[in-house]
């Protein structure tokens, strides 16, 4: 059978994913840092495990050489994905992470040329966010080949967990993002609001700087990429406030206490997991010739709960990669797999599309 590693598997999105990979029979070996955790959980779960640090690239891949796929779960990516790359392409390891961070994705897609002359796969982003919307986005690319401007969006809040809220942290002075003809270029945080119809009525969204900027362009070839997700109104009041206060966060001992902090509650509960959900939607449109409007196409998915997507998506994806059903290379979900592999996740509901149905087009209970 072939060999999954998983780095971070008891971090709390990590412990879910791993008991996921035990459940679907894959045996996988549990790795980390933390020497207590790791031993922790090797004797919970009666799992292999192998402890090592990530600060010498040689000691990464002499840990992989028997190990045919890693799935990283170990946040800040910013901290572990380029290790742990540099680490499989040595080893001719496949690597699978859950990152959202987009200069992680961008520095993954920077190693395609050697992924590909090792005959590896790199598939970072194998969660929820970008699994539904690059799916989404394959699908509203194929809908409308010739888009030029593409914008997805979220609507789903819930508590983060710890690593989460640490990544979020970690990353606190970066500026938004958007990709504008084919290059990413910043934006002041939150700076832009959209009233958007997610399939249970309007809410105002603003713009993130989420994975999809990268992974949906690099999927369609679409130049022009933003992406929004819902937030109650604190929530939208700290986005503007942050480009004023950022000073402050760059502050070391700032950071220090607000990850102390953040370490203080654990993720949702799996009853809360259980009831949770999440709404998808996608713009894709056409420029228009003069004053007039391009061509529009919408598209909206509904999800279970952003963990549950995060955990079944990853595993699913690791499950591919290790069957050899993703080409060597930088690979982004819908570009390995397709527009439809989003509906090999258990509860997920779409695409319903904005048009008059008709045989080919289900009809959309989220518009009706």
């Amino acid at each position: 059978m072939p060999t999954l590693l998983i780095y971070g598997s008891y971090g709390f999105v990590g412990g879910l994913i791993t008991e996921e990979a035990i459940d679907r029979g894959l045996d996988p070996i549990l790795a980390g840092r933390d020497r207590e955790q790791l031993r922790e959980q090797v004797a919970d779960l009666e799992q292999p495990g192998r402890r090592f640090s990530l600060e010498d690239p040689v000691t990464v891949a002499t840990a992989l050489e028997d190990v045919d796929c890693v799935l990283n779960c170990a946040g800040p990516f910013s901290n572990t994905a380029e290790p742990l790359v540099k680490g499989c392409l040595r080893s001719e390891t496949d690597y699978v992470d859950i990152t959202g961070e987009i200069p992680v994705i961008e520095s993954i897609h920077d190693r395609d040329e050697e992924a590909t002359e090792a005959g590896i796969t790199l598939l970072p982003a194998a969660a929820l966010s970008t699994i539904p919307m690059d799916c989404l986005a394959a699908h509203l690319a194929d809908r409308l080949p010739e888009a030029t401007h593409l914008a997805l969006g979220v609507d789903s809040f819930r508590v983060p967990s710890i690593g989460t809220l640490r990544t979020v942290i970690e990353g606190a002075d970066t500026e938004n993002a958007v990709r504008r003809d084919g290059n990413l270029e910043s934006a002041p945080t939150g700076w832009k609001t959209r009233e958007i119809d997610f399939g249970r009525g309007e809410r105002p969204a603003v713009t993130m700087p989420m994975g999809d900027v990268s992974t949906a362009h690099y999927t369609t070839g679409i130049p022009n990429v933003e992406m929004y997700a819902v937030m109650p109104q604190p929530a939208r009041t700290a986005l503007r406030l942050h480009r004023y206060l950022s000073p402050v966060f760059e502050s070391k001992p700032v950071r220090w206490t607000l990850k102390q902090l953040a370490g203080v509650r654990d993720g949702p509960s799996e009853r809360a997991r259980e009831r949770g959900s999440a709404y998808v939607w996608g713009e894709a449109r056409t420029e228009g010739e003069g004053d007039g409007e391009g061509e529009r196409v919408i598209s909206r998915l509904r999800t279970p709960d952003p963990y549950v997507v995060t955990v079944d998506g990853a595993v699913t994806v690791a499950e591919r990669v290790l069957a050899g059903d993703a080409d060597a290379g930088f690979q982004t979900p819908a570009g390995a797999f397709g527009a439809d592999f989003v509906f090999e996740l258990e509860g997920v509901e779409g695409f319903f599309d904005e048009e008059t149905p008709d045989e080919t087009s289900p009809v959309n209970p989220l518009l009706q």
